[in-house]
């Protein structure tokens, strides 16, 4: 049944994306036509600023305590964090964990591409040049390629999310994993999925050879735990089943010692998945918990008091803002007529370009190409 939490956990962070995504980085889209190296910093400030409010809320009003141990992120460093997929929220959860021990505005996220469609968050995902994937490897190769060479152009310091295996845990994800293990002679797993590791592959790969040259730092192991109720869909937030714990475990491997070739890397992405069963095993049979102290190894980059304020001025900010939103609608026929104007610009560029992110990515090609003309004449004059 349908809970009042669940409705104001929804509601909140709905209209904080609606609006954000119409009177915040509205304002900031023409950026992209002059320089998009400017618009995808200043955007992804904004947008982070959204992604402390479902933190703030899942802690401070529904009481879910989060806990992290093993290593820590260097601030500010390029990675790749791979992640078991348990529910379909882990990629909201893993805010939580970012806030403490990174910059939520690194991270994008490699996520399927319907997802973009939704108004508000989809909108603001698209301004935020997530990675929409089709799950399907010929198409979604060459976006990946063009995705992750901008980021290098540009020198974005990004922290990528991927979940290798593909889809969360279910009793149906799980047979058919079992299924392709019995095929090709491995173990069966009980608490993971078998990972797809040609995407993993390919976007470690692909950074390491991407111009200048040193886009990655490390490789982010996460494997993230729920001790007592697991929220499997958006439909059990809606009901209110919040979770009361969320574990993280970090395990951080400098990319120097991280294989090169393409066989020892998928090698080497399957051993971790094997680590992960044993580790939730241990888990989810022993004491609940992934480590005896609780702690991390590395201390979080922000004490729990900076984290506690970011968390009350995102509830109270965000709280306010969608207020303040429908009173100018209600009051002022420009805003009216902003407000009608986006709504059919966001829907429209989709329906003609695909998204946001791609027509950023064009404009960043458009530029590369006209600055690699200017420099060939300059050289031949």
């Amino acid at each position: 049944m349908v809970s009042w939490k669940g409705i104001y956990f929804v509601l909140a962070l709905f209209l904080g994306s609606f609006f954000g995504s119409i009177f915040m980085l509205g304002p900031f889209l023409p950026l992209m036509f002059i320089s998009p190296a400017w618009y995808r910093w200043i955007t992804d400030c904004i947008v982070a600023t959204w992604l402390t409010l479902p933190v703030a809320l899942l802690e401070m009003v529904f009481g879910a305590k989060v806990v992290v141990t093993g290593d820590g992120f260097v601030p500010g460093e390029r990675s790749v964090i791979i992640m078991n997929h348990r529910t379909r929220m882990d990629w909201m959860f893993l805010w939580n964990c970012l806030l403490r021990y990174s910059y939520l505005r690194l991270e994008k996220i490699c996520l399927k591409s319907s997802l973009k469609s939704i108004p508000g968050f989809g909108w603001a995902m698209q301004v935020a040049a997530f990675v929409f994937i089709q799950r399907k490897w010929e198409d979604d190769k060459s976006h990946f390629e063009k995705m992750l060479d901008y980021f290098c152009d540009i020198r974005e310091p990004l922290q990528l999310l991927i979940f290798p295996e593909g889809t969360d845990l279910t009793a149906n994800t799980k047979a058919r994993s079992n299924e392709f293990a019995e095929k090709n002679g491995l173990q069966k797993y009980e608490y993971v999925l078998h990972p797809r590791t040609t995407g993993f592959t390919f976007v470690v790969e692909r950074l390491r050879e991407g111009k200048p040259g040193d886009n990655l730092d490390a490789i982010h192991d996460i494997t993230v735990a729920y001790p007592q109720n697991i929220p499997q869909t958006e439909k059990h937030l809606l009901n209110g089943n919040f979770p009361k714990e969320i574990h993280f475990h970090v395990q951080r491997y400098p990319i120097e010692s991280v294989p090169t070739s393409k066989e020892e890397l998928q090698l080497w992405c399957r051993k971790r998945w094997e680590e992960k069963e044993e580790r939730l095993r241990h888990f989810y049979e022993g004491g609940k918990c992934f480590s005896a102290t609780g702690q991390g190894i590395v201390p979080p980059c922000k004490s729990e008091l900076r984290v506690l304020a970011v968390k009350c001025i995102s509830l109270l900010y965000w709280t306010v803002f969608p207020l303040g939103m429908l009173v100018l609608l209600y009051l002022y026929s420009f805003a009216q007529w902003y407000f009608a104007a986006m709504i059919i610009f966001f829907v429209v560029q989709q329906k003609i370009f695909g998204g946001l992110e791609l027509i950023e990515l064009a404009c960043h090609q458009y530029f590369k190409k006209q600055q690699k003309f200017h420099d060939t004449k300059t050289k031949t004059n």
